[in-house]
């Protein structure tokens, strides 16, 4: 041990050295399959190992995950905490075809950039379950994943229209095109048709949909992948369709459109094509369309109803038109705005602009303007419209989504190969267990082949194989790399065994995952992907489950200190290593919980480390005194107010951890450790018990302390602390502090006090000061315990 630490010195650099070591050399993190204990699966969505290394905001999950995985270790489960790497993918294939070197060279350096970063945070993983997409003992069970999907008639071969890049030479998902261009490179994308595999998600669009009910995920996640799936059914508010909208893909486009509509609705057409659908789905673009010239009759009222052309309509969802109804649907609404069309309300009440008119349960009210459906409630009038539709001739009932089968081919060489073959009439033949795993094979020359086959096409000893006497040439797409991290929870599991993907058993005991931690940026099509998969795989009764996430949560993505989104093009990336090295991994994991609320968005202030670093400092020298000793400084009058602060301390870190509110109980611990300094000291029985309560969130200097207090071993496994209830006694009250109605901040006062008190109180805190700006207080409300509510007016 270095002679500075010895000393009373905290030797940050020593101190987290010294046991990032301990940790690896003895494997502490290691999970125990099948401990008698509860067990609890947090896991971090792994990420793509990218040259640049990590940057902050990308610590700031797994600090939070880590915090908790030690938390619940504490509290006495059996915790799964792994990492792995989503390693195929176009991004390391482009660098390796501009730098001549091979993709498995660079993926294989960049994870161990990452890994060494990891490490040095001090995240508690269990590396013995360490994954590799690129890994083909890995890949070989994403194949045999593959070959089921196939069996089960999910897996077929379509002539797609895609997004293609001629410059990349590849097919590229919707979330890979940004504005017509390619997110890598920036290249120029069109629509093409070629042969693709497709996976038939649409299959499972019921049940991705219904059961989003049962998962603890934020409402807004949900609501995404509601509207990603877009179902609609019924047909009630028929009497509101005030104009028509068709795709700009559907042929009846430029047949119905007259001469005088016809330059621009062109022009339009070629634009729209150029544009992914998921920026056509996105909700919040701004709507655009043409009219064509032409009117379709009302098939009830016979009124005449003009047709538009628009993006916001795909050709795969229904029929590729939709009636447009502005007063219940919000597209349509935002539609009917921009070219001034009706906006005919036919239910009464609910908020008819920003309701889906495709869901009556959601309505109150009675249907209105609607002639023989009036005062009917929009369920009865929905059957009552389907009912008379059909006994016309004029239509029936239907349920559709705006859910798309998933194109899963690429023509890249960075990614698995498909187990599948073809014979010499072109029949696809699912290749067997004992085909796997199907290598991606050695290439120097990785390059598009400029046309639409992939590379994988140039290898002629690799293409053509024999099985039972026949000649059969391999498939030469590759798979996206939604493919590695549809499953990789599952292989976590198990991540040696090369008999199966995953032990039956051991899948039993562990899944669900308990806690999920990753950017709203995969709120989408990963967890829609990956509990695709995992339905699929339950429905074969390969897993005990139909989900694989049970609780979610999403780290707010922390900016640049200019405000800006972190990236290296913005010269504005805050780099973890520099940080370490000038204040301390533990300085950095709570500065990031400090920050704010785990879900906010949060600016990245370099010089606010300084204030934990003090902490960390103080709660050092509480605890060792400069020689190194044990600090016997504790003021024996001051003890039972000490303890008393130290157990509400201790519920509100307990209470606040297990909530994630990590932010909060953050600061409760700084409270307790200024209210020590300030009465002189704290007892070892104290100083015990704190080290315990903080270690989930500074874990080096916590393992110091505890060791130097005389315990022999690590405390991952300590019981967490607990307190005498008796101690707490609420003395005060912590009221919202609200300015118009809408919250500014909290102050705390004593317990009963007055009105008058509460108002001042309120008026010295800045944060109200900030907000009085060229303003007046017009009248002030207390609602004893919980409120202080400001009206305020602009100053004269």
């Amino acid at each position: 041990m270095n002679s500075q630490v010895d000393k009373g010195l905290y030797d940050f650099k020593n101190i987290e050295e010294k046991w990032q070591s301990y940790w690896l050399k003895n494997k502490t993190f290691r999970a125990d399959d099948f401990a008698s204990k509860p067990k609890f699966y947090v896991l971090d969505m792994f990420p793509y190992p990218s040259g640049d290394g990590l940057h902050v905001g990308h610590v700031e999950g797994y600090t939070a995950s880590d915090i908790i995985a030690r938390f619940k270790r504490m509290r006495g489960f059996n915790v799964l905490h792994p990492m792995g790497w989503d390693a195929f993918g176009l991004p390391a294939e482009q660098y390796a075809i501009k730098t001549n070197t091979h993709p498995r060279v660079t993926t294989e350096r960049n994870i161990g950039v990452f890994k060494k970063q990891m490490n040095s945070m001090g995240f508690s993983y269990d590396w013995d379950r360490e994954i590799n997409t690129t890994d083909p003992q890995y890949y070989k069970w994403t194949q045999w994943i593959f070959l089921k999907l196939f069996e089960k008639g999910l897996a077929y071969i379509s002539d797609a229209p895609v997004n293609w890049c001629p410059q990349l030479g590849t097919v590229l998902a919707d979330e890979e095109v940004i504005n017509g261009r390619s997110e890598v490179g920036g290249f120029p994308v069109e629509k093409r048709e070629i042969r693709q595999w497709v996976l038939k998600i649409t299959e499972y669009a019921e049940r991705l949909l219904k059961d989003l009910d049962g998962l603890d995920w934020p409402e807004s996640t949900k609501e995404m992948q509601r509207n990603w799936i877009g179902k609609s059914e019924g047909c009630y508010t028929l009497f509101g369709v005030t104009f028509c909208v068709i795709a700009p893909e559907h042929p009846l486009a430029l047949t119905i459109c007259t001469n005088a509509c016809r330059a621009a609705v062109t022009d339009y057409i070629e634009k729209s094509l150029n544009k992914s659908e998921l920026e056509r789905k996105t909700l919040t673009k701004d709507k655009t369309g043409e009219f064509t010239g032409a009117y379709a009759l009302h098939p009830v009222t016979a009124k005449k109803v003009p047709i538009f052309v628009a993006d916001y309509v795909l050709a795969g969802y229904g029929t590729g038109a939709v009636m447009g109804v502005p007063g219940h649907d919000e597209r349509d609404h935002e539609f009917a705005r921009k070219f001034k069309l009706e906006i005919l309300r036919v239910v009464t009440g609910g908020q008819p602009d920003i309701q889906e008119a495709a869901h009556p349960d959601n309505w109150s009210g009675q249907i209105v303007n609607s002639d023989f459906l009036n005062d009917l409630t929009p369920t009865q009038a929905c059957e009552r419209i389907a009912t008379w539709l059909e006994a016309k001739g004029l239509g029936k009932r239907g349920i559709t989504y705006r859910l798309r089968d998933w194109i899963f081919s690429r023509q890249r060489y960075w990614g698995e190969p498909f187990p599948i073959a073809r014979d010499h009439t072109g029949k696809n033949i699912a290749l067997g267990l004992e085909d796997l795993p199907v290598y991606l094979p050695e290439m120097k020359d990785f390059k598009p082949t400029g046309t639409l086959e992939a590379p994988l096409a140039k290898v002629s000893t690799w293409l053509t194989i024999e099985r039972q006497g026949q000649k059969l040439t391999r498939e030469t797409n590759i798979m996206p790399q939604w493919a590695g991290s549809c499953w990789y929870y599952l292989r976590f599991l198990d991540p040696h065994n090369d008999q199966e993907a995953w032990s039956k058993k051991k899948e039993n005991y562990w899944m669900p995952i308990d806690l999920y931690i990753g950017g709203v940026e995969h709120a989408n099509l990963h967890l829609l992907y990956a509990r695709f998969w995992h339905k699929v795989l339950f429905d074969l009764g390969l897993v005990s489950g139909s989900e694989p996430f049970q609780k979610l949560v999403h780290q707010g993505m922390i900016l640049g200190e200019n405000g800006e989104k972190m990236s290296k093009s913005r010269g504005n990336v805050v780099n973890p290593t520099h940080v370490i090295k000038d204040w301390g991994a533990d300085a950095l994991r709570l500065y990031e919980m400090f920050m704010g609320p785990l879900e906010q968005v949060k600016p990245w202030q370099t010089q606010g480390i300084s204030g934990v670093s003090r902490f960390l400092k103080r709660v050092w020298r509480l605890v060792i005194d400069e020689n190194g000793a044990i600090a016997e400084t504790a003021n024996k009058k001051s003890a039972p107010a000490l303890a008393a602060a130290l157990a509400k301390t201790i519920k509100k870190v307990t209470e606040d951890t297990e909530s994630y509110r990590l932010n909060t109980a953050l600061s409760a611990m700084m409270e307790f450790i200024n209210l020590a300094y300030k009465e002189g000291g704290i007892t070892r029985q104290q100083a015990e018990a704190f080290t315990l309560l903080l270690a989930p969130y500074a874990p080096h200097i916590c393992e110091e302390l505890w060791e130097r207090l005389g315990h022999k071993q690590t405390l991952a496994f300590a019981d967490w602390p607990t307190f005498d209830t008796s101690l707490i006694v609420e003395d005060t009250w912590t009221l919202s502090v609200m300015m118009n109605g809408k919250m500014r901040g909290t102050i705390t006062v004593a317990k009963g006090a007055s009105n008058e008190v509460c108002i001042a109180s309120a008026k010295e805190q800045e944060f109200v000061k900030r907000n009085l700006l060229g303003k007046s207080i017009k009248k002030a409300i207390v609602v004893p315990g919980k409120v202080v509510n400001f009206v305020i007016e602009e100053s004269p």
